[in-house]
């Protein structure tokens, strides 16, 4: 079964756009162009897993029916599964390949088994043995699909080469009506019983007043489990980051955005993965001293009912002021920030934001402004001292009491 090197880089991301409707539109094509003996190919056999454990395995009964009016003379059938399960024994008419993600597509192991046989209309088949499937440690939310077609689906040229498989070959048997499905491609969730330790990592600053220093805080997943972020749904977790008071932020991590006085960062998928992590560096400019300013870093409030350890959601970030300097009360920071302030912005090479445009996205405090008013008190006083003067000479030379050009 030859699977020569393919770019599907386009065609997958397509295909992941489209969903299961523009796929079943897309197989019925041949029958549409008036091809009235077009096989119909269609797959099923799975429902969705859920309770199984690391260590354990599970099978695939997966069934190919033909509900169209001629005769299939070969099919494939391609199975995929995500990063938390794997392959056990594959038969040697399969090939499997090992795929990295990209293009908001998941990491995933495939298996494509050849099966050099006439699939008959109105004929239901399942494998003579099923594919059998492992759960890894790293298992928790994992996902199997299923697609079935008469053309080779080629390798992917993103994935690693094809691996023919070691087991005996397998081929499709005649089964009573029953569990087929109603389109070529199929997918359905797999649950395993695990659990994800999700923590973050606080940070201790310390600097004189008019200082810039860096706040780097982090996001952790501890496992043991990897969790998926699936397809076009947010991730199951922000970090929501607070500055100490008496600092403002002059430079705002990647992934990050303003929300009040806090900041509401996002991650890669890759962070969700066992082990992974995303740090997220600021730069804060220490404006005042303030009497026990402590900001702080903390899991948003999704429900994670995979992440029983809640004692490491949180943590704080301390901020020891040096030197002299005011001290001012306890309270907020003074980043004054808000998730709608407008303004450009651009990446340093340290993984941060320069914030720009407004004085409330610089964070800037009131030192201008103050200073601005100041200017004005002593031009107006200028102005006042020049009034007077002129006022009196003018009342000692007895002319009128009006100044122009004031």
């Amino acid at each position: 079964m030859p699977m020569p090197p393919h770019n599907r880089r386009v065609s997958r991301a397509a295909f992941a756009a489209l969903g299961a409707a523009g796929l079943i539109a897309l197989a019925a094509a041949p029958a549409a162009f008036g091809d009235e003996t077009a096989p119909g190919l269609v797959i099923g056999g799975i429902e969705p897993i859920d309770g199984v454990k690391p260590g354990s395995s599970f099978d695939l009964p997966v069934t190919v029916a033909n509900k169209g009016t001629g005769a299939a003379e070969k099919v494939w059938v391609t199975y995929a599964v995500t990063r938390g399960l794997d392959f056990d024994e594959v038969p040697s008419n399969c090939l499997t390949q090992h795929i990295p993600p990209y293009d908001e597509m998941q990491e995933r192991w495939t298996a494509v088994c050849a099966f050099d046989q006439a699939v008959e209309p109105g004929v239901v088949y399942t494998t003579e043995t099923p594919l059998r499937v492992k759960v890894l440690d790293r298992a928790l939310y994992d996902e199997v699909s299923l697609r079935v077609g008469e053309g080779d689906p080629v390798a992917d040229d993103n994935g690693s080469p094809p691996v023919a498989g070691t087991a005996p070959a397998v081929k499709l048997v005649e089964k009573q009506p029953g569990g087929e499905g109603t389109a070529p491609y199929v997918a359905v969730p797999v649950t395993s019983v695990n659990t994800a330790d999700y923590q973050v990592t606080g940070a201790a600053l310390k600097g004189s007043v008019g200082k810039t220093v860096p706040m780097k805080v982090e996001f952790t997943n501890a496992g043991p489990a990897w969790v998926m972020a699936k397809y076009g749904e947010r991730s199951s977790v922000s970090v929501v980051i607070t500055p100490p008071a008496g600092t403002s932020v002059v430079k705002t991590a990647s992934f990050c955005r303003a929300k009040g006085e806090t900041y509401h960062c996002g991650m890669r998928q890759p962070a969700l993965n066992e082990g992974g992590r995303e740090t997220y560096t600021f730069q804060l400019k220490i404006d005042k001293r303030v009497a026990r300013s402590k900001g702080s870093v903390a899991l948003s409030t999704e429900a994670r009912p995979f992440d029983p350890n809640k004692d490491n959601d949180k943590a704080d970030i301390t901020l020891d002021v040096t030197g002299g300097g005011s001290t001012g009360s306890t309270g907020s920071s003074t980043n004054g920030s808000t998730g709608s302030t407008g303004g450009s912005s651009s990446t340093g090479d340290d993984g941060t934001t320069t914030n720009g445009g407004t004085l409330a996205e610089t964070g800037s405090s009131t030192l201008p402004i103050t200073g601005a008013a100041a200017a004005a008190l002593v031009t107006g006083a200028g102005t006042l001292l020049i009034v007077r003067r002129r006022r009196a000479q003018s009342l000692r030379g007895g002319q009128s009491s009006s100044v122009s050009g004031i």
